[in-house]
């Protein structure tokens, strides 16, 4: 495959009817990023479209046709792109482009005034949608699922991984204390999942999307960009409006900052094993668990598990 990945792009337009053409030199194509998965930018006709293609080993973990029914609810929801085609099998899927849209970092979101509030209106539309996804996001049963796929690979467990999911039985029994409804989540909040054009925000990739507790989106998003407590506060005044987040509900969002770092350790590993050349995810894994540890051990973290315990 071509650096780039191009040439690999173009053989896909050959297979979606949108793009078929008698010339297709026609068809303008270039790389725009991707983790795990190969993202591209597609022009024809003066229309322009984002094509991604799976990458290597995400089948291990990602049910395409979940993410086909939330990426189209999500659509319809005005919080994502249009989805103008699906492949379940293959997870090849075009989305309308977004004019003037930035894909966003934790640069972007330091630097980009009223990000983090955009970011919190978009998560309150999408949980206050009547949106349904077929997938429930279950921390707990994710965690086990990943140890199963990392017990078949030749990798250890950073040291003390085990003592520390341990430790979290306190969160969980916290958390199944007093669930919340649950709602259409995005679960996988990274920087670069959000577009933003300056006056809304997008969200795009459902891969891991689900009916979940719709703190975890928040919680995740603050870890994943790096977020100041004035960004986090800016964010949740966005979703919460005038009248904040009670004690419980703050509490969740804290819990979920640890919780995210703990869960994708373990997906950061699997792509270690599976030799993902885009990053170093064994540092990746280590940094998370790290972080994930630290939080747990300040003496805030018990007061806040004791707040979502109570109600």
């Amino acid at each position: 495959m071509d650096d780039q990945g191009i040439g690999l792009a173009r053989e896909a337009l050959k297979h979606i009817q949108l793009f078929w053409c008698l010339n297709d030199t026609e068809i303008e194509v270039r790389r725009l990023g991707g983790l795990t998965n190969l993202v591209f930018f597609v022009s024809l006709n003066g229309e322009q479209y984002v094509l991604r293609i799976p990458g290597k080993g995400t089948e291990e973990y990602i049910n395409r046709s979940n993410e086909g029914q939330a990426a189209r609810e999500a659509a319809r929801a005005k919080v994502s792109p249009d989805v103008l085609y699906f492949d379940a099998k293959s997870g090849v899927m075009v989305t309308r482009f977004i004019d003037h849209g930035v894909t966003m970092s934790p640069d972007g979101f330091r630097d980009r005034d009223g990000s983090p509030k955009r970011a919190g209106e978009a998560f309150k539309k999408l949980h206050s949608s009547a949106t349904e996804f077929n997938f429930r996001f279950e921390l707990f049963s994710m965690i086990d699922e990943y140890l199963k796929i990392l017990a078949t690979k030749d990798i250890e467990l950073p040291e003390g991984y085990a003592e520390v999911v341990r430790s979290a039985e306190s969160v969980r029994a916290a958390l199944q204390a007093h669930p919340l409804p649950l709602a259409a989540c995005h679960c996988d909040p990274l920087c670069e999942n959000f577009i933003d054009t300056g006056k809304r925000m997008w969200i795009v990739d459902w891969e891991y999307s689900g009916m979940n507790d719709p703190l975890w989106d928040l919680g995740d998003l603050a870890v994943e960009g790096l977020f100041s407590p004035e960004q986090e506060e800016e964010m949740i005044a966005a979703y919460f409006g005038g009248g904040g987040p009670s004690a419980a509900e703050r509490g969740r969002f804290v819990i979920y900052k640890a919780m995210c770092d703990l869960l994708w350790t373990l997906w950061g590993l699997i792509q270690h094993a599976n030799r993902n050349p885009v990053d170093d995810f064994w540092a990746y894994s280590i940094n998370r668990f790290e972080r994930c540890k630290a939080l747990m051990a300040t003496a805030e973290f018990p007061r806040h598990i004791a707040a979502v315990h109570a109600g």
